[in-house]
This record gives C-alpha cells, structure tokens and sequence, in this order.
C-alpha cells in the first residue's frame, strides 16, 4: 500500500537508455547526446537525476572512451559532494568503476578530487572590491574533506599508480600565498592528510609544504614582522584610548577596551605572518601526532618522520640564508628524544667537517650548530661538552695545519667554515657558560682552560675580526671575568684596522663599516610567531637581560682563591633587580645597527667596556 501511495520520483529523461544514446552518438547522431549534456549541466539537477544517471554510467564505463572525454568531464563537474549521503556513494562507485575501466581518465579524476581540498569559492563584492575568494563559514566543510579523502583512497585502491599522477597535481593546485588564511590552511592539512594513507609521497609532500613555507619566511624579515606589530599595538592603544575618553564608566572602559584588544590577541598584524603563522601551527601538530601513538612517543614512526625532515632540511633548509621560522620544524622533533637531537647535531658536525661541500654549506651548518646548542634547553650540558670539545679540538687541527701553509692570514674567503666554527664556540659559551661552571667552579674552570681558547684567539686567522661584534664583546667579557683569556688588546688592534666604507647614494655619502663580514646567522633567534611559538616557548632557552651590576661583576676577574661554593651572582644566573637594566646579548642581522628593543629575547649588542 505504501508503494502505491507514494508518489514516482520525477526523472526527466531523453531519447531511451544510456547505451542507445551512446551507441547513437558513435553513428553521428548527436541530438541525444546533446541533450543529455544539456540535462548533466543543468545547475538545478536533482538528486534522483544524478543517483539514476550515475547508476546507468557506472554500468557503461566500457563505453567512456578517450573519445568522450567531453561527458566524462561534465560528469566529474557534478555538484556531488554538497548532496545526499546517496548521491554521494554512488558517485564514490562511479568513480571507481570509471579509473579501474578507463585509466585514460585519471588525471581528471585526481584533478577534480584535489580541486575539493579548499572552501568552496564565494565572491563576496562590496563597493566593486572582491572581500573574500572562500566560503569560510560552510558547515560541512570538515564532512566534505573526509569525502574527498575517502574519494582519493577508492581511486588509489583501484590504480596502484595513483602516487605518481597524484603528486604532480597536488603541486599545480598548491594555493598561492595572497589566498585567504583559511584556503591555504585547508589545503595543506588536506596534503598532510593524504600522507596517512599514501605514504609512499610523504617525503615529496612535505618538501612541497615546507618549500612553499619558506618562500612566505624570506618574504617577511623579522624586523617586518615586529614593526607591524608595533604598529598594530599604537593603533591599539590609541583606539583604546579614545573610547576611555569618550566613556567614563569603567564597566564601559573595560568593554570598549577588551573589544579593541582582545580578537587580535593571537592575530599577526602582518599578513604573511599571520599566514606563516596557522601553517607552522599545523606543520607542529602533524609532527606530534604522527610521533606519538595513544600520547605515547613511537620511537619507529618518529625515527622514520626525522629521516624525511632532515632530507628536506638539507635540500631546502640548509642552503637558503637568513629564514626565521621555518627551520624550527627540526627544532621540534628534535625535543622528543635526546637521540634525535643528537644525531642532527652529528648530521651537522659532518656537513661542517667535511671539505667536499661547499663553503657557504659548512658555515651555515656551524650556525646551527651554535645556534642549537645555545638555544634548545633540552640539550644537557653533557651533550653540550661532547659537542664543544669536538668543535675546538677541530680548530686546533685547523691552526695547525695552516700554521704550515701559506694561508695563514686573516681571510673569510680562504677560513670560512673556521670562523663559522669559532663563532659557534663563542656563542654556545656565551648561552652556557653558567651551566659548565654550575656545582664545581674549579672543575668547570679547568675544563674551560683545557680548550685552549687563548691558542684560538691569538692565532694569526684572528677569528675576533670576523666573528659579529655582539658575540666577540660578550665572549670578550665572560673569558676576561674567568681569566680564560684577555681579548681586548686584539679587540682594540681590530678596530684599529677597520677600514670604513664609503658608499655613494641619493641622500650624500653614507660610511659604513662591514661588521658581519660571514654574513652570518643564528637560524634559532626567537621564535615570534605568536600562535606557533607556544609550541617552541616550553623548550627555548631565551637570553637573560643583565642588570648594570651584571656588567660591572663581568668587568671584574674572579680571585684565583675563590671557593666553588663562593656565592657569584653572574655565575647561579640570579639577575639582582636594578633600576637600570641594560641588555646585552649576541643577535644576529648585524646587531650593532639594531634598536635594542628591536628582537625579543634576544637584544641587540650593547658594548662591555674593557680597562684601560
């Protein structure tokens, strides 16, 4: 009785079944197959339309020939994802049975598959400016993406090539970088995605990612990123400020300010770095999640993750100058397990030692491994040793072989990756010193000494000149305070020889001086990405301000007597407050010429004056 109350479902349908027209078609009669096209084209096709057509063509995929690529793909421009969970399974069928049957229309199958990884696109047009290019408020996103995934393992089920079609067109379809936040975050936690159950396009997926990552670090120095920040904030302040004079209420002060204050809290005032930002926050949790099972680490998968990335850092990472934040991907695995610090730490120390690569390869791998060692506080000061005496024991086989030669001059051209070597010395004992001295100063003192910093310093390469003035000054400071050994007389003979540069430019004459001739850089400079860096802040040593009375204790030399329970407040890291803060660290980017407020957590160069 049911079946004869309820009403047909109304098909509109043309010229018999779907064979005859194909099989009229191929004769040259084309009326049919025109208005089936028509009919498949339609906009405001219905489901049972498209459940009925689908079930005919999923029994006729022999007939979808090369020849009728045309219908195939207006079949494979159906609205079908936003329909009926039955639409969409049988679509899931046709889609199956056509790559299994036709492989010659695979690649439209991938491309429209991988077309579906971001929002659906909106044109949103106010006063004739286009507002938004995605429908960021669509409900069903998430349910559509699993669709899609689902979509993309039926084809690869189907066709053991899958991986290799596939790869290529991930690549085509990467958005480019002026897309909304929300486009490219969809598309790259979709690629990251597709990693789970194709992993053999793991390594390709995230060489794409992270290449894609640090074209949008290069793009957005540093100093880009905290001027607009500062900007943002005098907007802030300003705006806040002129409601408070409106409102005298303090309940209306509180509301107007928290509404100017508080949906920008972990917004990046600049939009590269906004967008660098949500994709270095989905790069960390994909690393997490893929190392740790049920939240407990698994030592295989992250073994086989930590191959892969470090194969992307050295192709991409390690020869690109001057990134901020990309490179903290290794960083981060990393910090799981000791052994994997460890081994990119001796990862380095080979690309450094090793004459075959390229110069400008070795120096950058002696930066990060300063910058690493000074920088990752899950470093114990034992692995810290084993890397300082690996390192300097280096830069004595170093002099000694040039001592022989005709080479032994100061020379960044001819010495590079021994400068690069020196500064990473420097500035791990700048970051650690208090560490190897901590419990036992006088054994701290006699390893220090047993490096032969005085042998390093005095040899006619004088690394003093080459290495960035905020490092050499503060290197300077702590070795003069423990008597290790006294730099300032090679300082001073240095600075003596400097020999300005004059450049000619629209304003005048402008002299400068050529204080960072590596062209140098600390690749583990804080981390100012505001959302992302809660993932790195845990595990990052920043540098600790010193108070003036700090300054004064490096100026004086400690007693040969004193006690190793002697109290040293520079020595436990107790900064005794003072009024007068004065900060003082090594920085990158030629600190000399920076704001001192211009690098958070790690200050521009302040001078330590040394006695005449």
């Amino acid at each position: 009785d049911e079946f004869i109350s309820s009403p047909p479902r109304k098909t509109v349908r043309f010229g018999g079944t779907l064979t005859e027209i194909l099989l009229k078609y191929e004769k040259g009669d084309t009326t049919d197959f025109e208005l089936l096209k028509h009919q498949l084209s339609d906009p405001d096709i219905k489901d049972a339309q498209i459940i009925n057509w689908l079930h005919e063509f999923r029994a006729s995929v022999a007939y979808l020939t090369k020849e009728l690529e045309q219908l195939v793909n207006i079949l494979l421009k159906l609205p079908w994802l936003r329909r009926s969970r039955e639409v969409v399974e049988e679509y899931l069928g046709f889609l199956g049975n056509l790559v299994s049957a036709q492989t010659v229309h695979l690649r439209p199958c991938l491309r429209m598959i991988v077309s579906q990884f971001v929002p659906p696109r909106i044109t949103i047009r106010e006063d004739d400016v286009d507002i938004s290019d995605s429908d960021d408020d669509d409900e069903n996103i998430t349910e559509n993406f699993d669709t899609c995934h689902r979509a993309l393992q039926t084809v690869a089920r189907y066709v053991p090539s899958t991986p290799q079609f596939l790869m290529p067109i991930l690549v085509d379809f990467f958005p480019f970088i002026n897309k909304s936040e929300r486009t490219l975050e969809c598309y790259v936690h979709n690629l990251l995605r597709v990693t789970v159950y194709l992993p053999t396009l793991r390594l390709q997926i995230l060489e794409l990612i992270i290449e894609k990552l640090l074209k949008l670090d290069v793009s957005t120095p540093q100093q880009d990123i905290e001027d607009a920040e500062e900007t943002a904030n005098n907007c802030a302040s300003e705006e806040k400020s002129t409601e408070e004079g409106l409102f005298d209420m303090e309940e209306d002060e509180d509301r107007k300010g928290n509404k100017v204050v508080s949906p920008n809290i972990e917004r990046m005032a600049h939009p590269l770095a906004e967008r660098l930002d949500i994709l270095m926050t989905i790069l960390f949790s994909y690393i997490r999640d893929v190392c740790h099972v049920d939240g407990k680490l698994d030592i295989s998968n992250t073994k086989d993750l930590y191959r892969d990335l470090v194969s992307v850092f050295d192709k991409l990472i390690l020869p690109t100058h001057a990134s901020c934040h990309v490179q903290y991907f290794m960083f981060y695995i990393c910090s799981f397990k000791l052994g994997l610090a460890e081994a990119f730490l001796d990862h380095l120390w080979k690309k450094l030692q090793d004459p075959n690569n390229p110069s400008v390869i070795r120096q950058t791998a002696g930066s990060y491994i300063g910058s690493f060692l000074a920088r990752a506080k899950f470093i114990p000061i034992v692995t810290v040793k084993a890397c300082l005496d690996l390192l300097v024991n280096w830069l004595h086989k170093y002099i000694d072989n040039q001592d022989k030669g005709a080479n032994a001059y100061c020379d960044v051209a001819l010495h590079g990756p021994f400068y690069s070597t020196c500064q990473a010395v420097f500035y791990t004992l700048i970051f650690r010193h208090k560490q190897l001295l901590d419990g036992n100063l006088r054994k701290g003192l006699s390893y220090l000494q047993s490096l032969n910093f005085e042998r390093i310093v005095m040899c006619q390469l004088n690394p003093l000149k080459i290495c960035i003035p905020s490092v050499v000054n503060l290197f300077a400071a702590i070795t003069r305070k423990y008597q290790l050994v006294f730099c300032y007389t090679i300082i001073e003979r240095n600075n003596r020889q400097f020999i300005p540069v004059v450049r000619s430019g629209t304003g005048g004459d402008l002299v400068q001086t050529c204080t960072n001739p590596l062209d140098s850089f600390f690749p583990f400079d804080p981390y100012i990405l505001k959302r992302s860096k809660k993932t790195i802040d845990p595990m990052y040593q920043f540098w600790e301000e010193l108070s003036a009375e700090d300054l004064e204790n490096l100026k004086k030399p400690i007693k040969k007597g004193t006690s190793e329970d002697e109290d040293d407040d520079f020595l436990k890291g107790e900064t005794p407050q003072n009024d007068g803060v004065v900060e003082i660290a090594p920085n990158s980017y030629e600190s000399n010429t920076r704001s001192p407020v211009s690098s958070i957590g790690s200050p521009a160069d302040c001078y330590v004056p040394y006695p005449l």
